[in-house]
């Protein structure tokens, strides 16, 4: 194994994050999991590795110094909603700077106020958890918007970055089986549809061991992007019949 040793895990209550959490602990290393369910912080307490923070990520003032305090060479920026995942039309705008203050201003914030520890320390990795709705035309625009800003966010960071010992790896599921589209905000109709995939989609475990496989590459190795998908589910194309 490399020498990361300490991982911060967002939005470690649920789905890509509790996989998470878990996976990191089991490879050896220390994990704070951040989350705001109290019920799935203290089962994942449970492991000795792992210790939790009950906590809204917005409130950074509240958490970066207990994020510094914990002195971590990882930092995994998962927590994410899915507010207008169906659709934009008659969105709450509360709803909106929800998704945007999450999804894009709470990973930002936080990779800000560790990128000089990362670098003073001479290691560090950073890992967003983006979608393939940051990398191609899909069904939401706010969505879509929010993960496309954490793809250039990440590859911007990388560049700003050469030089140091930090890494960055971008993360970019296709469908997971998870409760996203039912935690979402929006028409309760159409995510009900939009939840119904009907394919063999992957597990959070698998989005864990893709992170697992960019953390424990050699110390000279960026893994940069990872877009991971269902054998059953393919976008970016277009396929027309006869009669369209």
């Amino acid at each position: 194994m490399n020498s990361f040793k300490k991982a911060v895990i967002t939005g470690a209550t649920s789905g890509i994050g509790f996989a998470l959490a878990r996976a990191l602990a089991s490879s050896g290393r220390e994990v704070l999991a951040i989350g705001r369910n109290a019920e799935q912080l203290a089962l994942l307490a449970k492991e000795p590795a792992i210790t939790t923070l009950c906590a809204d990520i917005r409130e950074n003032e509240e958490i970066i110094p207990d994020i510094l305090a914990f002195s971590p060479d990882i930092l995994v920026n998962n927590a994410g909603v899915g507010h207008g995942i169906d659709g934009l039309d008659n969105l709450p705008l509360h709803l909106i700077q929800e998704a945007i203050d999450i999804n894009i201003t709470a990973p930002i914030t936080l990779t800000a106020a560790l990128m000089e520890h990362m670098k003073t320390q001479e290691r560090g990795h950073i890992v967003n958890i983006g979608s393939i709705a940051g990398l191609h035309n899909l069904y939401s625009a706010l969505y879509g918007a929010t993960k496309s800003a954490i793809h250039l966010f990440s590859q911007n960071l990388r560049t700003e970055l050469s030089g140091s010992a930090v890494r960055v790896t971008e993360i970019c599921p296709g469908r997971v089986s998870t409760g996203f589209f039912q935690a979402a905000s929006g028409n309760q109709e159409r995510l009900d549809n939009l939840s119904r995939s009907g394919i063999a989609e992957l597990t959070p475990e698998d989005i864990a061991n893709a992170v697992l496989y960019a953390l424990n590459a050699p110390m000279h190795v960026n893994v940069a992007t990872i877009e991971i998908l269902p054998v059953q589910q393919a976008v970016g194309g277009m396929k027309l019949s006869a009669s369209d």
